[in-house]
């Protein structure tokens, strides 16, 4: 069983065969904001079940959350 040749391509700067340069580049900064937002629509639709006040807490962990997301966003470079 013979197998084709590799293209160069498929070299990686360091010469190892098959391995190529992992993709993105620059990593994003880990953050809270994505977690805070699915705890928030947990309470807001928990809140839609259960009383007001678990649905306004919801509302403003959603809200808070989403400026903060933005925010991230807009200062990335």
């Amino acid at each position: 069983m013979t197998h084709a040749a590799e293209p160069a391509s498929a070299v990686a700067p360091g010469g190892q065969q098959g391995w190529s340069q992992a993709r993105p580049a620059a990593v994003p900064r880990p953050t809270y904001v994505p977690a805070a937002m699915a705890f928030g629509l947990t309470l807001l639709l928990w809140g839609l079940v259960a009383s007001p006040v678990v649905l306004g807490v919801g509302v403003a962990v959603v809200v808070a959350s989403l400026v903060g997301w933005i925010r991230e966003m807009r200062h990335e470079r």
